[in-house]
């Protein structure tokens, strides 16, 4: 059976900690068989570098990056590690997938319990990248909450990215909104969620994790690569 190993950037935040940890937990209880071990690029310490140097070389891995767009870790820190071993591939990250869009959706309407009003603004708030690949990635998501709310969705970045959250609510503020609904495309609690929280924004949704569908989100990953 091919092991997976489930690679975030990894946090000093404790409850972003538990966050991600609760995902890791979730895939073992639904892939009983399968080695699943978790990993980072970043902050701690079980490094993705260490845990791939763990697995025998003639055991097939895959790698799934726990990040929502491709960007630096992806395209170096984590392809890097991937290619130190003969028989491991790495998939795409979890943004893309239908199933994180609808999560978004469900923070929205669990912070807006009474339904966006028609001057609301939505501006979805990522990490941000150096690589222009990821602002695809995120148009792709709000392009995709967008479609299911009925509005149109701003996109604003933490880092790395222009236009800056804060940036993104002030324009949205000066185009006349009424309130300005900050969706937070960050994965878990930590340095990200608290810039996303910061920015200005009249309403903050929680970060994606925890929830089961983003660990779906990760077995779809790992599944489409045992296909391919």
């Amino acid at each position: 059976m091919t092991a997976l190993i489930v690679c975030s950037h990894g946090t000093d935040d404790a409850d972003g900690q538990r966050a991600i940890a609760s995902i890791v937990d979730q895939v073992r209880a639904q892939l009983p068989d399968v080695r699943v071990t978790a990993a980072v690029v970043d902050v701690e310490d079980h490094r993705l570098d260490a845990v791939m140097a763990d697995h025998d070389r003639t055991e097939a891995v895959v790698v799934v990056p726990l990040l929502l767009s491709v960007g630096f870790h992806t395209a170096v820190d984590i392809a890097r590690a991937v290619a130190s071993h003969p028989l491991a591939v790495q998939t795409p990250p979890l943004g893309t997938h239908p199933l994180i869009a609808e999560v978004l959706v469900d923070r929205l309407a669990t912070s807006v319990p009474a339904g966006l009003q028609p001057d609301d603004r939505v501006v979805l708030a990522a990490a941000g990248s150096t690589n222009p690949l990821a602002e695809a990635d995120v148009q792709q998501v709000a392009d995709r909450v967008g479609e299911r709310i009925g509005a149109p969705v701003g996109i604003g970045y933490a880092s790395a990215s222009t236009p800056r959250v804060k940036d993104a609510v002030a324009h949205a503020r000066a185009e006349g909104a009424g309130r300005v609904i900050v969706a937070s495309h960050v994965l878990a609690p930590g340095f990200f969620a608290r810039l996303v929280a910061n920015a200005g924004g009249d309403i903050v949704t929680a970060p994606l994790a925890p929830d089961a569908r983003v660990a779906q989100v990760v077995i779809d990953r790992w599944r489409d690569a045992l296909a391919d």
